[in-house]
């Protein structure tokens, strides 16, 4: 080869000569590939790179023109360096000159060029290559645990189903590359679960889940990525199993206990309608509170008729033609009664029984206007065609029979037939008035009221008025002498058959039946005397939404609740409430009953709301002790007897009532530890007499008219006794029974006289001790005490005084000691009276000895006195040496008693003339009485004493 005509090896000679001599020359730059490839693991730092990194230079092997001195890297500040390892060769290498982290980048690309050594040794007159691009990629390292994305993991399933998938878990990993930040597979950790889990996460249940079995689970699950690398830290997985979703009400308690005297209680305080998520347009929810049970239908007040109608504002003047079998009402006596239920007065009929009410209770001359009320219980009659079955009938007594009025029940169709006489209409007139009504036959208590204003009839049947639907029209009656006879539970047959008998029974349950004449009830009336204590409540009412309606019936025995809103229903059925507001409720269960209606859009029902059965639980009441207190003796003098107001046995009386106090006693304030006094109502309180009746000629009990204004309480009185009756408190009781006296216009037949007081609540089921009560007559006596309170007595006796005599001695010791002036007065006044009284003794001899025959026989045995010789032992020890004589003493102690009396009186008048104006004159008579006696007692004790031997 030939370089411009010279030869190559001739050419290098005289280059290499030259360059010797001095003119050497970098001819050249180095020269690299244009691009490179490179591969970096993470956390290393060598790089390798396709193809090797390597720069060649045409002045080779010229020193330093063809050396390779440097590569240099540009931009991106790549955490990279490379470093020549031959600078003959040109070989280099492509290092990390700082931590390379895949998280952080996983790609560099940058520029390097390569620098030759230049002309010397100084590097001057230095080459670079052209720029290639140098492409990095950094291989990932499985440094990273894969890690869950929720600390926790909830999911709830309806018992009875398989899922797919009940939820699913998601682990990541921060590792870059994707062999090593995906997961790839998921395990349970938990051994023995019901549920398995798939390479994505989901979890779903291998059988199906039981809520009675278990209500929960808790499971474990961890995580792979593709590295096989494990999650440090499994995540807990909680199942909630719910039981299948079943529309209904929730929440509400099976019971419920009421204790008596609280008020109005909820019922349901967290109770809520569940509909599984149905939309609704509407729900009706119907209470109903069965109390057929409990009484008459329901806990209502057990007193008497007559004190209902009392109590109520019923006018008087009606007869009970069942009441209580007394002495006096014994036409009941041979009545089935059923017995137990509260104290109410209940009449079982079973078509066997019957009864004539007496001729002179039976009410006389029906006018055109009067009532007959009752209460029925009665069922469907048995057979096809039903006989007449009658609870109240007026008929013949003999000869014929003709009904002139009557009541009775035919084929659940109720009856009541009014014949009238040809002497009070002559026309042809309705007669029978037929009502046909559901309540008539089913088995339920209801009260019947029959409004008679001929020819209108109405009736009331638990306060609901009701017209006929069929009225009859008969002739009227013809005139005639036969006496009828009034009868219950049946109709009387005392003519046209071979014996008279019973026909038509009736079978079912009466209570109150009653006859007012010449009244009708009002509805006021009426409706209270049916009313029911107990029933349904709702609490706030202003709290309610607006969209929520409700209604009760009349005896609040069942409430509608309706709305559009689900929650707003739900409000108002937690303010539903039972409320009883008698002191002393019947104890026992009431049933409660709910049944719901659910309307959805479109459509007339959705869903099917089950019905609730729960039970209210009345519990017991204390029961209260009534207790009547007083004085049990009352000694008065027959002079009082006589007066013209009697004596007021019962004027110290009280009347108390306490109960032992629970834990949960609805009263308040104690009366002593453990027992605390109430204030309640009385029924009635009867003063009855014991021993013989009283005797109207000489004595009788006497109640003014007055004492009973203003009060809800009316009196009977016969020789048994008074009877007080109306619902009132115990106050009025009190104060009408201070007001009754006792009155004899001849006691000297009589030494005492026995009362027994005794008073009821709820007509019997509560009753107060026999309070018995004698009343003593103080007959006319020689003036003993007088002499013995001046002679010493022994110490073992015990002084008894009546007390009339601490009077009389009280008067004499409050006064001042008289002076010696009065003392002479006062002895020869004292002379004077004797004297006075001895002639009128003897001329009148005859006729005291008589007297006092005739008046030994009902002395009291502490003041007789008879004529055996009289003994008075003095107390030796007693100076008597300047005392007066006995008889002087006596005296004097007399008119000294005399004058105190007069000056009480006088105190005395004006206190009671502020008081009572009768009083006043009651005490002006009793005290001229008084002094009479005293003036005879005198003249009787001048007498004894001189017909008397005494011995000193």
């Amino acid at each position: 080869m030939q370089m411009l005509g010279v030869p190559l090896s001739v050419f290098w000679l005289i280059w290499g000569q030259s360059c010797a001599l001095g003119g050497k020359v970098n001819k050249h730059k180095p020269w690299i590939e244009t691009s490179y490839h490179g591969v970096i693991t993470e956390n290393m730092d060598t790089v390798l790179l396709d193809p090797p990194l390597v720069a060649l230079d045409k002045d080779a092997p010229v020193p330093y023109a063809g050396e390779i001195c440097a590569f240099k890297i540009h931009g991106q500040e790549a955490p990279f360096e490379a470093v020549v390892l031959n600078r003959t060769s040109g070989e280099g290498v492509l290092r990390a000159s700082g931590p390379v982290d895949c998280e952080s980048q996983k790609e560099y690309t940058f520029i390097i060029q390569a620098y030759d050594c230049g002309a010397g040794p100084n590097g001057a007159d230095w080459k670079k290559s052209h720029k290639a691009v140098v492409h990095i990629q950094v291989d990932d390292v499985n440094e990273f645990a894969p890690v869950f994305r929720e600390p926790e993991y909830k999911a709830s399933v309806t018992e009875g189903k398989i899922y797919d998938s009940i939820l699913q878990v998601e682990a990541w990993d921060q590792d870059c590359s994707p062999q090593y930040s995906q997961i790839c597979n998921y395990d349970i950790v938990t051994v023995g679960t019901p549920f398995a889990i798939d390479r994505n996460g989901n979890i779903r249940n291998t059988e199906r889940l039981s809520y009675d079995k278990q209500q929960s689970y808790k499971i474990m699950v961890t995580a792979f990525d593709c590295g096989q690398k494990r999650a440090k830290e499994s995540v807990a997985v909680l199942i909630d199993v719910k039981p299948v979703c079943k529309p209904g009400w929730q929440g509400w308690n099976k019971r419920v206990d009421y204790e008596p005297g609280t008020g109005s209680k909820q019922l349901f305080p967290k109770m809520h309608l569940e509909t599984c998520g149905g939309p609704l347009s509407g729900v009706r929810a119907m209470v109903e509170l069965q109390t057929n049970h409990i009484g008459k239908g329901c806990d209502r007040e057990t007193y008497s008729e007559k004190s209902l109608q009392k109590l109520c504002g019923a006018a008087s003047g009606s007869t009970d033609l069942l009441p209580s079998p007394s002495p006096s009402t014994n036409w009941t006596a041979s009545l089935l009664t059923d017995s137990g239920r509260d104290s109410d007065l209940i009449y079982r009929f079973d078509g066997r029984q019957a009864a004539n009410v007496p001729d002179q209770v039976v009410p006389q001359n029906l006018t055109d206007q009067f009532t007959i009320a009752t209460w029925m219980k009665h069922g469907p009659s048995p057979g096809l065609r039903a006989e007449k079955e009658t609870l109240l009938c007026n008929s013949d007594k003999t000869e014929m029979n003709r009904h002139h009025y009557s009541l009775y029940v035919h084929n659940c169709r109720l009856v009541f037939l009014l014949r009238r006489d040809f002497t009070q209409v002559d026309t042809f007139r309705p007669a029978e008035f037929h009502w046909k009504l559901e309540q008539i036959c089913d088995k339920e208590w209801h009260y019947y009221v029959i409004n008679v204003e001929f020819p209108a009839v109405t009736l009331f049947v638990d306060g609901v008025t009701y017209e006929p639907y069929l009225v009859t029209d008969d002739w009227p009656i013809h005139a005639s002498k036969i006496d009828t006879q009034l009868t219950v539970g049946a109709c009387w047959q005392g003519g046209e058959v071979a014996t008279p008998r019973f026909t038509q029974y009736f079978r079912g349950s009466l209570s109150g039946l009653t006859i007012r004449p010449g009244r009708i009830e009002t509805q006021k009336v009426i409706s209270c005397l049916q009313a029911c204590k107990e029933g349904l409540d709702i609490n706030s009412l202003e709290s309610l939404a607006k969209d929520i309606k409700f209604h009760f019936n009349p005896a609040q025995s069942v409430l509608v609740v309706e709305g559009e809103d689900l929650d707003s229903i739900n409000t108002a059925m937690t303010k539903v409430s039972y409320i009883n507001s008698r002191q002393f409720p019947t104890p026992g269960l009431r049933r409660l009953h709910i049944a719901t209606t659910v309307q959805c859009f479109g459509e007339d029902t959705c869903l099917s709301i089950p019905d609730i059965k729960a039970v209210v639980m009345v519990m017991p009441p204390s029961e209260p002790r009534i207790t009547i207190t007083g004085s049990n003796r009352l000694v008065r003098p027959a002079s009082d007897l006589r007066g013209p107001l009697g004596v007021a046995p019962f004027k110290e009386l009280r009347i108390t009532s306490t109960v032992i106090k629970g834990d949960n006693s609805p009263f308040s304030g104690s009366h002593r530890p453990g027992v605390m006094e109430v204030m309640h109502n009385l029924d009635y309180c009867d003063v009855l007499v014991i021993g013989e009746e009283l005797n109207p000629e000489r004595e009788s009990l006497e109640l003014h008219h007055s004492a009973l204004l203003g009060k809800h309480l009316d009196a009977t009185n016969s020789t048994s006794g008074i009877s007080i009756y109306g619902v009132d408190s115990m106050a009025h009781y009190e104060q009408v029974l201070r007001q009754v006296h006792y009155r004899n216009w001849r006691p000297a037949t009589l030494s005492e006289r026995r009362f027994r007081l005794t008073c009821s609540e709820l007509n019997g089921r509560y009753t107060s001790n026999e309070f018995n009560l004698e009343v003593s007559v103080l007959h006319h006596s020689a003036p003993v005490e007088h002499v013995n309170h001046m002679a010493a007595q022994p110490q073992y006796l015990r002084p008894v005084h009546h007390p009339l005599m601490i009077h009389t001695l009280n008067s004499h010791m409050s006064g001042a000691a008289p002076p010696a002036a009065t003392v002479v007065i006062v002895v020869c006044i004292a002379a004077l009276v004797v004297i006075v009284v001895i002639g009128i003794y003897r001329i009148h001899a005859t006729h005291q000895e008589g007297s006092r025959e005739d008046e030994d026989g009902v002395k009291d045995a502490e003041v007789d006195w008879d004529n055996s010789t009289l003994t008075i032992t003095v107390n030796p020890m007693e100076n008597i040496g300047g005392s007066q004589t006995l008889e002087e003493e006596v005296r004097e102690e007399e008119y000294e008693e005399e004058e105190g009396e007069e000056e009480d009186e006088q105190l005395g008048g004006v206190s009671s003339a502020e008081s009572d104006n009768s009083d006043e004159d009651e005490e002006e008579e009793e005290e001229e009485e008084e002094r009479e006696e005293q003036k005879e007692r005198k003249q009787k004790g001048k007498h004894e004493w001189d017909s008397s031997s005494v011995t000193y």
